[in-house]
């Protein structure tokens, strides 16, 4: 890293650049009640293109949160229903034959959208989730024999149930690491409870009309702008030491966690743990990054990353409860 950046003009940049944040967060606090932790981490992946992963029982305003993100933002939003029939050229499209012409041509899916609502990822089989590989990886997909760029920017952000699990389909390591994040979403506290009921009440839920109030220009310029925010020779230690300690836990004094972990987190985990702490950054209206920006997009990077062991499950650890052990470990600069 460049020690002579100059902090306080990378931060006077990035506070002129960043106002637009402010318009998004109040827009998505007008229809969506709590859920703080949720609509950030939304912002987490509109301003690094990393994709998102919802996890959270029904009726917690996972899908709700993407529409009115997508409608705060003027860019083209697809919705794709996932079921158990569901085939994957209701995902990417189709050759579609025309007897007029006496040709075929290509009829694109709903992934051709800067925003792409997975609705239930898991309810779909495996051949369709891994229409979806190609699209999130490589921002592209292949029609026949032609091959097709995606809208610029794009951005998957899928919901699941963990509950009713029969009849789903789990998502295979390949396809969660595809995911810059995932999101655990919980029930809101008791006074969110009272504010939902009475805004049900009035109709303010369903009534609400979200307009747009910043454009895709915008967008990208931030992202741009994230790829700048400083990152320190010691933060990046951090950052590195975070992931080994999930792949080498004996090497940080946790022992402990050798026979419950039976993978940690790949290269891609130390990139968008990176690159997520440099957005919280940006969200903060800061240039650098501090240890709390870590710690606090920890969980979302890591806990769809680290793999269980029978012992693990047995003892009934999570990979939260692992992450957790690991945060307290580690030598925080």
């Amino acid at each position: 890293m460049n020690q002579n950046i100059d902090i306080r003009a990378l931060n006077e940049k990035i506070q002129a650049n960043s106002e637009f944040v402010s318009l998004l967060m109040d827009g998505m606090s007008q229809t969506i009640v709590g859920q703080q932790h949720l609509s950030e981490a939304l912002m987490i992946g509109l301003l690094t293109g990393g994709h998102i992963l919802l996890e959270g029982v029904p009726g917690l305003a996972k899908t709700l949160s993407i529409r009115t993100l997508s409608s705060l933002v003027s860019a083209d939003f697809g919705r794709i229903q996932f079921t158990p029939d569901l085939l994957p050229a209701d995902v990417i499209g189709t050759m579609v034959y025309s007897r007029k012409d006496d040709s075929f041509s290509v009829r694109r899916g709903p992934v051709f959208a800067n925003f792409v609502l997975a609705d239930e990822i898991n309810r779909a089989p495996a051949k369709v989730q891994s229409a979806l590989l190609q699209a999130m990886q490589e921002r592209q997909v292949t029609i026949g024999e032609e091959t097709l760029p995606l809208p610029h920017p794009f951005l998957v952000m899928a919901t699941q149930n963990p509950l009713e699990q029969e009849g789903t389909y789990a998502l295979p390591e390949a396809q969660t690491d595809r995911f810059m994040l995932k999101v655990i979403v919980s029930y809101p506290t008791i006074e969110e409870e009272k504010k939902i009921l009475r805004a049900s009440m009035k109709g303010d839920i369903s009534d609400k009309t979200v307009m747009p109030v910043v454009g895709l220009d915008a967008i990208l310029k931030a992202r741009e702008m994230v790829k700048e925010v400083y990152v320190d020779e010691r933060i990046e230690q951090y950052i590195a030491d975070i992931i080994f300690a999930t792949r080498y836990p004996e090497k940080y004094h946790l022992e402990k966690l050798r026979p419950l972990i039976a993978y940690g987190g790949s290269p891609r985990a130390t990139i968008s743990l990176a690159l997520a702490a440099r957005a919280v950054a940006f969200l903060h209206r800061r240039g650098y990054v501090v240890p709390d920006d870590v710690r606090s997009v920890a969980y979302d990077v890591l806990r769809h990353r680290i793999g269980l062991t029978y012992e693990a499950e047995a003892a009934e650890m999570t990979p939260d409860g692992i992450i957790t052990e690991i945060l307290s470990k580690v030598e925080v600069p």
